[in-house]
């Protein structure tokens, strides 16, 4: 079978490898291509080599063996399900695991990461970790799907009322799932901060009540809930500045969701803005399986929608060079390969 192996960094290499065994064979449809696979691939995330990549996965069970009939996210196992892959390895023995928190196991990790991923023509995956998508969810919904878990894990501590304004700071795929999310749970309004043009007039069209840039989003935030400020913030860029951002523009007892991931370096948060406003700070990382469950609902339900998200499909051959040409700022959203 073909997968995209990564031999050291920066050299990545669509090869021939053995066909896996074992767990439930799965024909891996679409793979699409994350922040953190770029960062395998230029050095910035080490990783034990070669690596085949790629963690967002969704495919069809080709052979569901031991497990077929079983239950697996939101439906049963059988041979021609589609699937979409819960790509966090836990050990299941650990007292993080005991406790509900697989997805942070310390003796775990993330496919493509830890162990090897899933840009590749077939992978093999234990039958729970497999949640069952109804074949008639949109292929570029169906792409969406593994990031949208871990939007919905981010905000599952996040209580919205009606009466609740929220922001989004940073409008990349994250961010606009983010915005649709806030919709879909009924607040009562969702800024958008972005600096591209482009991308705030696609979270408008996807039910930002307003969008700004970061330099407008202060006057912005004001004039939407009358000073008093946004009741929760989530930070979708991952930067020291954006933090900043998001704790300016949270009012009195709200709540702010650094979604973003920042590697390395130190960033002085504003601690008596935190005090002053008794500000609650979430920082979630991955999912849980119940996370990818409701992610699947929604998508199917229509709440939430990735088909407008999707820049490229193209297939895995060319995932040498998307990833090695890749740069800051290029207009990419989410770029899918079809293995």
């Amino acid at each position: 079978m073909r997968a995209a192996v990564l031999e050291e960094p920066g050299r990545l290499v669509v090869r021939d490898l053995p066909r896996p065994s074992g767990s439930v064979l799965v024909h891996v449809d679409q793979a699409g291509v994350c922040g953190t696979d770029r960062k395998v691939v230029d050095g910035t995330t080490p990783v034990s080599l070669p690596r085949v990549i790629g963690h967002e996965l969704v495919g069809r069970v080709l052979e569901a063996g031991d497990a077929a009939g079983a239950e697996a996210g939101s439906g049963q196992l059988r041979s021609g399900a589609r699937v979409l892959v819960d790509p966090s390895v836990s050990c299941g023995r650990c007292a993080t695991c005991r406790r509900g928190q697989e997805h942070l196991c310390p003796n775990g990790g993330l496919m493509g990461r830890e162990v090897d991923g899933g840009m590749a023509e077939l992978i093999a995956v234990p039958a729970d970790r497999l949640h069952v998508v109804p074949d008639d969810v949109d292929v570029d919904d169906a792409a969406l799907l593994q990031v949208l878990g871990t939007c919905v894990h981010a905000q599952w501590q996040v209580h919205v009322l009606p009466v609740d304004h929220a922001v989004v700071v940073g409008l990349g795929v994250a961010g606009l799932l983010h915005v649709q999310l806030l919709r879909a749970r009924g607040a009562a309004s969702v800024l958008g901060v972005g600096r591209s043009a482009s991308t705030r007039e696609l979270a408008a069209s996807l039910g930002a009540t307003a969008t700004c840039t970061p330099e407008e989003a202060p006057a912005a935030v004001a004039e939407l809930t009358g000073g008093a400020g946004a009741q929760v913030v989530i930070e979708a860029a991952g930067t020291g500045p954006t933090v900043d951002l998001a704790v300016d523009l949270a009012g009195l007892g709200a709540t702010v969701v650094v979604f973003g991931t920042i590697v390395g370096g130190r960033h002085a948060l504003g601690f008596y803005e935190l005090y002053r406003k008794e500000l609650r700070l979430l920082n979630p990382r991955a999912a849980r399986g119940r996370d990818y469950d409701d992610a699947v609902a929604l998508v199917a339900s229509g709440q939430v929608s990735g088909r407008s998200l999707v820049s490229e499909r193209l297939p895995l051959s060319k995932a040498p060079e998307v990833l090695a040409g890749w740069h800051g700022g290029s207009g990419r959203l989410k770029v899918v390969f079809e293995p």
